[in-house]
């Protein structure tokens, strides 16, 4: 648990910021940040009732050790009684405080998705294309709004990379369980001889961070441009309008190319050095939670995985909960509710 004195001084650093976002009349930040420095006043309120409490407790206890007085050794236990539920409730009222300050007491509703092909050449690419595609869909029937920031194409259609962005109600709690390797087990188009290939594809599930919890200063980014590629790799546009972001403290590289203008594309590589900034925050703050990329992706290679697509056989298995789906073409068109519920459930 943090000390009264860091939550002080992270008070005081939520006044220093409303006094700016005041001054630069963006208003909606305004509202996020005065809800956060009401949140802080009443959690060191809180903080202040609960040391006065133990003191509380501190005298009773010694009455209770050192008075002879039958009645006033009643009284004491009485009065310890009632300050050990004052307590109980203090604390669980300071640990939802605490949450809620640090973002942990409700998931946000805007994800960014990172699609990439592993094992399998042109056939991961094409079904990391085919899990873009799912995931897109699945969206479009729960109301939510997808917008691609960055691809990486090949010259059949298929994606290397593919990173998007997902905002609605709800988003990141049931797309956080698609995180991890995927495993694929079909016959190719190309394939002759009819041989059944296992290719795999990663999908990493992060959280859009918020202007107030993520800034990045001008001075620690370093903007590049270039002429945007398509499939294969060739030059589709004769100006530069493709924006790769370096962001110097931390050596993260992103890029977005999708836009027809820098500024848009801009935009889309700052939000995703955003999530990505996030990401490594929280795994600084727990490095023990296994809920970074790294551990989502894994190597991408076909040992590890999290759900099995089995064409063939007409079947997905997702190996966390030991449960497997036989209405596979249903499921790749975008209907995801089963898996998601089962997974919200169990996981």
């Amino acid at each position: 648990m943090k000390n009264l004195n860091k939550i002080k001084q992270e008070y005081l650093a939520v006044l220093k910021q409303l006094k700016q976002v005041e001054q630069s009349l963006d208003w909606e930040e305004f509202g996020k940040l005065n809800k956060q420095k009401e949140a802080y006043a009443s959690l060191i309120q809180k903080q202040d009732d609960l040391e006065k409490i133990n003191s509380q407790l501190a005298e009773a206890e010694k009455i209770l050790t050192t008075e002879k007085d039958i009645q006033l050794v009643a009284l004491a236990q009485e009065e310890k009684d009632n300050l050990l539920k004052q307590k109980q409730k203090l604390e669980k009222e300071i640990e939802k405080g605490l949450k809620e300050i640090s973002g942990e007491g409700e998931e946000p509703n805007a994800i960014i998705a990172e699609i990439r092909a592993g094992a399998g050449g042109e056939e991961a690419a094409l079904f990391a294309s085919a899990l873009f595609n799912m995931y897109s869909k699945y969206a479009e029937s729960q109301g939510w709004e997808v917008k691609l920031l960055d691809q990486n194409q090949t010259e059949i259609g298929g994606f290397k990379e593919v990173i998007f962005q997902v905002t609605g109600d709800g988003a990141f709690s049931k797309m956080k369980n698609e995180a991890g390797v995927h495993r694929v087990q079909r016959i190719p188009t190309t394939e002759k001889a009819g041989r059944i290939h296992t290719s795999t594809a990663s999908v990493a599930v992060l959280p859009k961070p918020s202007k107030s919890q993520i800034q990045i200063k001008p001075d620690e980014i370093q903007i590049d441009t270039y002429k945007s590629s398509g499939a294969g790799g060739q030059n589709v546009n004769k100006r530069e309008t493709a924006i790769r972001i370096t962001h110097l403290p931390t050596g993260l590289v992103v890029t977005s190319q999708t836009e027809r203008n820098q500024l848009q594309n801009k935009e889309n590589a700052l939000s995703i050095l955003q999530a990505r900034l996030l990401e490594r925050q929280i795994e600084e703050q727990a490095q023990k939670q296994g809920s970074t990329r790294k551990d989502q992706i894994g190597q991408a290679m076909r040992a590890e995985k999290i759900r099995t697509y089995n064409f063939p056989q007409n079947r997905i298995t997702d190996h966390r909960i030991k449960k497997t789906w036989h209405n596979l073409e249903q499921i790749m068109a975008g209907d995801l509710n089963d898996i998601v519920n089962e997974l919200e459930k169990n996981c």
